[in-house]
This record gives structure tokens, sequence and C-alpha cells, in this order.
């Protein structure tokens, strides 16, 4: 204690020495340590990096003038696509009381049965377009009868379509109901369109069905989408030899119906041979006479797709 005493200077300078390098000692582990971390994330990063500039949209002056390009191009062909579809997107829904929703109603489903019993098609006991909701007197809601009378007009057309093209019968129809009809909104945040469900059901030819789906996909007035189609044989089973069904002979004629497709006729050297005679004009009743007159049955469900306004587009 003593020394200290009588040198104070040197020992204050010895303490404060003390305490300066236990600090530095301190701080040189505490930045070193911190070093290192920072070292090993900016190794990962400049890993990033390489990896980022090997991709074909790394953000360098040409790429990002090739964005700006490819945004605009984008926009306008969005822009082009909301004219196209503009002949399907109606203006403004009507404006119309449940009485008139419903006289629209019974008059299309008076066209569409006189249609259908113009092509002899058999037609549910309940049809009514899909509308059967309303069949007894019950009236719509004063909110979804725009809705409903827009979604009338393509169930008009596609009926009548249907009734042009023939089938045997209708088995179903099925509508989805709309929001409307329960006194709901329809949410048309961030939509371009709306889909009306419905599902149809029935059978006929071929030839039925296929122009039935030519008339839909060439409407000028109503685009519709097929969600799902299911299409089958009426019989499940093949055709058995009971199943065929041969046309009457004529009097005085060949009971053989294949009989005339080969006449003998005597070979030039004077023997007997067989020639065969001018094959007659396909008229496709001997394969429908074995095969028989099979129909499809046919399971569609498809939408009615309102197109809503267009909306303003962003800028790129």
């Amino acid at each position: 204690m003593s020394w200290i005493k009588d040198n104070p200077f040197v020992a204050a300078l010895s303490g404060i020495t003390v305490v300066a390098t236990g600090a530095l000692v301190y701080f040189g582990t505490y930045t070193s340590g911190k070093y290192s971390e920072h070292l090993d994330q900016y190794k990962v990063d400049t890993d990033k990096v390489i990896e980022a500039e090997k991709l074909p949209i790394y953000p360098n002056p040409a790429n990002s003038q090739g964005k700006s390009k490819a945004l605009i191009d984008y926009r306008a062909d969005l822009t082009k696509l909301q004219g196209d579809f503009a002949p399907f997107r109606p203006d403004a829904l009507k404006k119309l009381s449940a009485q008139d929703f419903t006289g629209n109603l019974k008059t299309a489903d008076s066209t569409v049965r006189q249609a259908f019993t113009a092509s002899n098609t058999k037609l549910p006991e309940a049809f009514f377009l899909g509308f059967e909701k309303y069949k007894g007197g019950a009236l719509a809601k004063e909110g979804s009868t725009g809705i409903l009378d827009y979604q009338l007009g393509a169930a008009t057309e596609l009926f009548l379509a249907l009734a042009k093209a023939a089938p045997s019968e209708l088995k179903n129809v099925y509508r989805k109901e709309l929001a409307e009809e329960s006194g709901e909104t329809f949410d048309a945040k961030d939509a371009v369109y709306r889909p009306l469900s419905m599902e149809i059901t029935f059978t006929g030819t071929e030839r039925s069905v296929r122009e039935f789906l030519t008339a839909i996909e060439g409407s000028e007035s109503h685009y519709y989408t097929i969600r799902a189609i299911r299409i089958k044989n009426a019989k499940d089973k093949g055709p058995t030899p009971a199943d065929a069904k041969f046309e009457a002979p004529k009097a005085g004629g060949a009971a053989d119906p294949f009989s005339g497709f080969l006449d003998p006729a005597p070979a030039p050297d004077g023997g007997a041979a067989v020639k065969p005679a001018a094959v007659p004009p396909d008229t496709g009743k001997v394969l429908q006479q074995i095969l028989g007159f099979e129909e499809l049955s046919v399971f569609l469900r498809l939408d009615v797709v309102q197109f809503l306004p267009t909306k303003e587009l962003p800028k790129p």
C-alpha cells in the first residue's frame, strides 16, 4: 500500500492500462465473432447472387426493359380479349317485376314445348326449362329477376337448339340456384365472369348429339362452356343374332337380303364361273339391320357464362 501511496500516478496509470487491456480483449473477441458471422452471411448471399445471375430474368437493365415490354404486350392482349368477348357481355341486366319474369318464363316454355313436339321428343313431366321452382306460381324475388331473365334467354336458346337436333327424349334438367334467389348477393369482386350452371340428360342418335353440340358452340348471343360430358350407348351389351331385323322380301323377290350382290355368269372359256355384279349403292340398311338402331345416352354439365363489365387494367 505504501508503494501506491508513494507512486499514485504510476499506480493509476497501471490500473487504467489493465482495464483498457481487458476491454480491448473483450471487444476484439466480440467483434471477431461478429465478423465471422457476417462473413458467413456474406458467403451465403454471394452464392445466392451467383445463382440468380444464371436465371433468365436476372434484374439487369436488359431484362428490366424486356419485362416492361412483356407487361405492355400482356395488357394489350387482355384488352383485345375483352373486346373479343364483348358480343357475349350484356350491356345491363333488365329491370323487370316478378310478374313480368313469370310471363317471360311461360312464353319461353310454350315456345320450347312446341319445338320439342315438332321433333317428336319426349319431355319429363315436370319440365319447365330448369325453372321448375316457379312452375306452381311462386314468384321470383325482386332482386333476382334481372339475372334470371338473362339465364332464361340462354336456356331458351339451348333447348331450341336441342329440339332442332331432334333427340328421342329429354330425361332430366337441373339448374343450379343463383344466390339472388335466396336473397343473397353475388360477390363480383375480382371476377370477370359469372358461371350460370345447368345439367341436362337426354337420349338420341349420334347425329342429334353432334348437331346439338355444334349449335351451342356456334351461338352468337351466349357463351356456353362444357364442364363435363358423359356419352354412353343406351345398351350396355352388344347386339345378338335376335336383334337383327331384316326387311321382309318383296313379292316375287328372293328371300335372301344379300341376293344380287353376286350374279353367276359363264366364263369366257365356257366353264362355270361367278362374276361380281354391280354393287348397289350403300344405304346403310344392311348394317342397321344387323346392329339395330341403338341410341346414345348423354349427360352434360355446362355453364352459361355471363361476362361482367370490363375493368380498367393497371398500367405496367
